[in-house]
């Protein structure tokens, strides 16, 4: 089977897996999301020896999958040539339990029959050391025990273990029940335990979902691309990961394979904003404690653009050849050189969600004067960097410019000190802010603008266009209808737009001329459209990269223009806050049907 991206993501903010339209697990990393893969057949050809976990139905004939209604819980139903079924419910748990909430390093499978009389073999194949080999395994009467780099996970199940063992094909007669988690005894019976599991973990989804401020129209789209965003997050120290994979390529044999499971300051960013748009306030206050620790490291020096997950600096980027790569197409990465980067944005995306600390009584920890006092140090730092070169925000390898996005994200932290300064009543200090953006804005006027044109270029000095300036306007830089605004919004529209897709540059960079257009781009140019007053043209495009979604009704980073498949690595959270952001700007108010 050819691996593609039509992947449902399971998870509980501790643990994820992605499981393909077979119901196999087809990639999950352990003990973090940036760990050593445990399932990493995605990674790893056509017909991997090992690095799944399948139900493999005799006979099979279809396969329905949906998720259960507002959860991330996967159900499968398979159906053989006789017309046999298997349902399989698979999960991550997650619920209330002790007074903390319960997501542990573990999945629950539930397999039953459902018509007739299947015949079914459980093929579960861990791999270890980057899927080098099979994981080794020991056993017990009701138990097996697999040895993995970074943790031992134990199978605990009401299944013969000799079935699972051997990989028998046996007729499935009854409900047989799964807990692949850490290598400590099930204290109760595993069948009644994933059930209530299980259902205490739809309980807790559907809640969470229900406390949603979910626009009017699409919000079957936004509540998937939500939940996706919340499995990104990594709940134990607040960061948010840019994806759950590496090195899928964002085009065919491009060499443009990077691994995106890590913390990126300015990914991050454009989540919590976008889950903030739906009251998701419990992965914004882990974000921000997260990064009050950042800036504390720092000590209001530089910041890396990407940290590890637990905080870490050092995520030096490697290439492995244990595995053949997605569809064969190698190098697969590990870690990021990014990290190594200077990308002056990421002042202005520190301060952006810190300063509604300031503001947002729901918090259970509002912003101090102290707290912004160190934010201070950020602004400092933002102001001395606002017109130095840097890697710009597509992380250019071997291209250094003064990026206008990166200057204009400079000058919305001043900006944003400002008026929070404002706010908390800190005599002199709104007058000191809005001094220095007045420099950054004067600065960036002069040197990105370009008269003749009328319009602004994505780096001081030169003529080239890229996506980002449409963000111009949403950070509040320029009117969406101000004159130079137009001007430059009209050349990306005729330069950077192909078919139905924006690209986020067309000029070669390190590796040559992009050949997939850029969802989250795409993404901006819809909002752009609605805000130059073209909605209908907006809503025909933001329903054609609707369309384009996965059957688990996700995106990836790239897709071609030529044939709409998607590229890049999976679920890409900014895609993903491109749903959600459009979404709430073209569906129709509330008080249309009240």
């Amino acid at each position: 089977m050819t691996p593609n991206l039509d992947l449902f993501p399971i998870g509980n903010c501790s643990i994820s897996a992605l499981i393909d339209r077979r119901g196999r697990y087809v990639w999950a990393c352990a003990p973090r999301v940036d760990g050593d893969p445990v399932f990493s057949a995605l990674m790893n050809g056509s017909d991997p020896e090992h690095g799944f976990w399948a139900v493999d139905l005799e006979g099979l004939e279809s396969v329905e999958q949906a998720y259960v209604r507002n959860t991330p819980v996967l159900r499968t139903v398979l159906t053989d040539k006789e017309g046999a079924q298997v349902e399989i419910i698979d999960f991550a748990p997650r619920h209330p339990k002790h007074s903390r909430t319960y997501r542990p390093l573990a999945f629950g499978r539930i397999v039953r029959p459902l018509k007739g009389t299947p015949r079914v073999a459980i093929r579960l194949k861990p791999s270890a050391d980057w899927g080098a080999r099979e994981a080794e395994h020991t056993s017990g009467s009701n138990h097996i025990r697999y040895r993995c780099p970074e943790v031992t996970f134990r199978l605990t199940t009401d299944c013969p273990v000799s079935h699972v063992l051997n990989e028998r094909t046996f007729r499935l007669e009854r409900e047989l029940t799964f807990f692949f988690g850490p290598d400590e005894g099930y204290d109760q019976d595993v069948g009644p335990g994933v059930q209530s599991a299980l259902d205490r973990t739809v309980a807790y989804w559907q809640e969470w979902v229900r406390k949603l401020y979910l626009p009017l129209d699409y919000q079957e789209a936004v509540i998937r691309a939500a939940i996706t965003l919340k499995l990104c997050a990594y709940e134990e120290t607040g960061a948010i990961v840019a994806a759950m994979t590496t090195s899928v390529p964002e085009f065919q044999n491009s060499g443009r394979n990077w691994d995106y499971r890590y913390c990126w300051i300015r990914d991050a960013y454009y989540t919590v904003r976008a889950l903030n748009r739906l009251g998701a306030v419990d992965i914004l206050e882990g974000y921000l404690v997260y990064l009050r620790n950042l800036v504390d490291d720092s000590a209001g020096g530089h910041v890396q653009p990407v940290y590890g997950v637990g905080l870490e600096p050092g995520i030096g980027e490697s290439i492995v050849e244990t595995v053949e790569g997605y569809r064969g197409m190698k190098p697969v990465r590990i870690g990021n050189q990014a990290h190594e980067h200077l990308q002056h944005d990421v002042y202005g995306q520190i301060v952006l969600p810190l300063v509604q600390a300031f503001y947002d009584q729901r918090l259970l920890r509002p912003g101090t004067v102290d707290d912004f006092h160190a934010l201070e140090k950020v602004g400092d730092r933002a102001f001395a960097m606002h017109d130095q070169t840097d890697a710009g925000l597509w992380e250019f390898r071997t291209i250094a410019r003064v990026h206008t996005y990166s200057s204009v994200m400079c000058w919305a932290a001043c900006d944003r000190l400002a008026k929070a300064a404002d706010h908390l009543g800190l005599a002199d200090r709104p007058e000191f802010w809005n001094e220095r953006a007045a420099i950054i804005r004067e600065r960036i006027e002069r040197e990105a603008f370009l008269p003749d044109e009328g319009r602004f270029a994505a780096s001081f000095g030169n003529r080239e266009l890229d996506a980002s300036l449409l963000q111009m306007t949403d950070l509040g830089f320029l009117d969406a209808h101000d004159p130079r605004q137009v001007a430059t919004f009209d050349a990306i529209e005729r330069d950077l737009k192909k078919g139905a897709f924006l690209f986020r540059y067309v000029e070669p960079d390190d590796f040559g001329e992009p050949e997939t257009a850029f969802n989250f781009c795409t993404f901006w140019f819809i909002e752009a459209l609605a805000q130059n007053g073209r909605i209908d043209e907006a809503r025909q495009i933001f329903d054609e990269m609707l369309a384009r979604r996965t059957s688990a009704g996700l995106l990836s980073e790239d897709i071609s223009v030529d044939d709409g498949e998607l590229w890049g690595n999976y679920p890409q959270t900014y895609s993903l806050v491109g749903i959600i952001n459009c979404a709430v700007l073209l569906s129709r108010s509330w008080t249309d049907v009240r």
